[in-house]
């Protein structure tokens, strides 16, 4: 007679990732891309934390925060990135249940962390856009410092507890999760139970979450380009060219949060593709909206390379 399993019991200990591709010419094409996309994600958000550093012109509360996403950018994509690149050549593509369950952590902490980030940054261009007089009262460095530990706070304790949700589920096989990472919805699918309430439970939490903070970005825009219209050329140029930079961040990260966790547990063509610009290409393509449309951090990468090489020359 077999022993039955309790809800809080597993007798999974590996999971295996069937990543994008079962072709070997496919694989190494995904795996130059993903090393290509990786190297240039850490080198284009790492360079713009440094210039923010050095540059006193951009210790500004809407830099301080683009460092913050640049941070986040980079910790995102090494959430997935790196493993799935080791896996190109591996032939089992195997994860521990620990590691699945770690990668699932860092990866929605960083996520959700990064929702409540572009939500506070549209906060702050409407209240530099819309009551500039007041912006440096209102958005203090005081201010700036605790939004950042509420956000960070928030996004600890939304992967605290859809991590919870998903390790309290038993797992006695299947054992193959159809993506090259862990994410709560592929590994609830595998749980021995009925997952429906679980299933539930995450749409509120990580679909709610994506849908309210998208609707509230898209009305803080609103009001900002009807704010807009009254502004001269000169200056309507330049905050609509920031705007349109957030905007463009917006729709690209948060359009695949609604897109995977909007829904019950329920694998799709179009869920790897939309994957690959979740963990690899828009942590790279952040540092070159906000660079190149950007004049105030283009003129201080170009005074930062300027010093290097006036340095390198003596």
């Amino acid at each position: 007679m077999e022993e039955a399993i309790l809800p809080n019991q597993t007798s999974v200990t590996h999971f295996q990732l069937r990543g994008l591709s079962t072709s070997l010419k496919v694989q190494i094409a995904v795996f130059a891309m993903f090393l290509i996309f990786y190297i240039l994600t850490l080198m284009g958000n790492i360079l713009i934390v440094i210039t923010i550093i050095y540059d006193r012109r951009l210790h500004t509360p809407m830099y301080f925060f683009l460092s913050n996403l640049s941070f986040i950018d980079v910790c995102h994509s090494t959430v997935t990135v790196p493993k799935m690149l080791v896996d190109t050549w591996s032939e089992e593509k195997l994860i521990s249940f620990d590691a699945c369950v770690v990668q699932m952590f860092f990866l929605h902490l960083f996520a959700c962390t990064e929702i409540f980030l572009l939500t506070v940054m549209a906060y702050d261009r409407y209240v530099a856009i819309c009551n500039p007089l007041h912006y440096m009262t209102v958005m203090n460095w005081k201010v700036c410092v605790l939004l950042a530990a509420a956000l960070w706070t928030g996004g600890t304790i939304h992967s605290v507890a859809l991590t919870s949700l998903t390790i309290k589920l038993p797992y006695c096989g299947p054992d193959e999760i159809d993506n090259f990472f862990c994410d709560v919805p592929q590994v609830v699918k595998l749980a021995c139970m009925d997952t429906r309430i679980i299933e539930i439970l995450i749409v509120s939490n990580s679909g709610l979450i994506s849908v309210v903070c998208f609707i509230v970005l898209v009305v803080s825009y609103a009001v900002i380009l009807v704010s807009l219209r009254k502004r001269i050329s000169a200056g309507r140029r330049k905050a609509l060219s920031t705007c349109a930079a957030h905007l463009t961040v917006v729709t690209l990260f948060l359009g695949h949060c609604i897109f995977i966790y909007s829904r019950p547990s329920t694998s799709l063509p179009g869920d790897k593709v939309v994957s690959v610009f979740f963990t690899a290409v828009t942590p790279l393509l952040n540092p070159i909206i906000y660079t190149l449309r950007n004049e105030d951090m283009k003129n201080a990468l170009n005074k930062l390379i300027g010093r290097k090489e006036g340095k390198e020359e003596k």
